[in-house]
C-alpha cells in the first residue's frame, strides 16, 4: 500500500522530493527495497502531522511540506498539486487541503469518512465525522444529497514549514479529542485552512472493509 502511495505521489509536477516517514522496522525495511528516502521516526507521535514535523525540522531548505498519509494508494499526482497551488500562489495561505463533493449515501454516512464545512472564500469552518450540514427540511439522505452539497475531506495537508511546526507544538485540543481529527485544533486555536475541491477521487485505507475495497479498485483499475 505505501509503495502505491509513494508511486502516486511522484507523478506530482510540483513536488521537489519524497521522503517516507515511519516508525516501524518492518516497514523501514520494505520502503528501502523499492528505493525511496525513508526516516525511522520515534514511536510516540500521536498524529502523522508531528512526525512530518519531525522530518521537516531536518529539511533546511524546505519552505512548504506536503503531509501525505500512507494510506492514501489512489492519490493522484493533479490532486497533491492542486493542494499546493494555493501556496504558491498567496502568501497569506499557509495550510490547505483538499475537499470532494459526496455523491453517494455511503460516504455520507460513513463515520470514517470526514465532512467539511467552508466559506466563501473557501476557508474551512469545521471539520466532522458526522454529516454537515445538518439539513432540516429534507426527509431521505437521498433527498439531502440531491439538493444540498456535502463535501467529504481527503486528508492531504501542506504547510509552510513555520505553520506545520507552530501546530504541532500545540497541545490537543477539546474537539480533536472528541472528533478525533487533529485539524480540528488548528481550527480550535485560530490557524486557517484553506479548502481546494477537486475533482478526483481517492481514499484513505482505515478499516479491512477499506482494504477489501480497494484490492476489488485496484482490480478494476489494472483491467483497464
Amino acid at each position: 500500500m505505501i509503495q502505491h502511495t509513494y508511486e502516486r505521489a511522484k507523478k506530482s509536477k510540483l513536488l521537489n522530493d519524497i521522503v517516507i516517514a515511519v516508525d516501524d522496522e518492518k516497514v523501514f525495511s520494505v520502503v528501502k527495497k523499492f528505493g525511496a528516502q525513508v526516516v525511522m521516526t520515534p514511536k510516540d507521535f500521536s498524529t502523522g502531522s508531528d512526525r512530518i514535523a519531525f522530518v521537516a525540522k531536518s529539511l533546511a531548505t524546505a519552505e512548504i511540506i506536503v503531509n501525505i498519509q500512507g494510506d492514501e494508494p489512489f492519490i493522484s499526482g493533479r490532486m497533491i498539486d492542486q493542494a499546493i497551488e494555493p501556496l504558491l500562489f498567496d502568501r497569506k495561505v499557509k495550510v490547505s487541503t483538499l475537499a470532494k463533493k459526496i455523491t453517494s449515501v455511503d460516504e455520507y454516512k460513513s463515520a470514517s469518512i470526514p465532512k467539511v464545512v467552508f466559506d466563501y472564500n473557501n476557508y474551512a469552518l469545521y471539520f466532522s465525522r458526522q454529516p454537515i450540514p445538518f439539513v432540516r427540511d429534507s426527509r431521505t439522505i437521498a433527498e439531502k444529497i440531491m439538493f444540498t452539497d456535502f463535501y467529504k475531506h481527503i486528508g492531504l495537508y501542506v504547510f509552510r514549514k513555520n505553520e506545520l511546526l507552530k501546530f504541532t507544538s500545540l497541545k490537543q485540543t477539546d474537539l480533536e479529542r472528541a472528533e478525533k481529527l487533529e485539524q480540528l485544533r488548528m481550527l480550535e486555536c485560530g490557524m486557517k485552512i484553506k479548502i481546494v475541491v477537486t475533482e478526483y477521487d481517492s481514499f484513505s485505507v482505515d478499516t479491512p472493509k477499506d482494504l477489501e475495497l480497494a484490492r476489488k479498485y485496484y482490480k478494476k483499475m489494472k483491467k483497464k
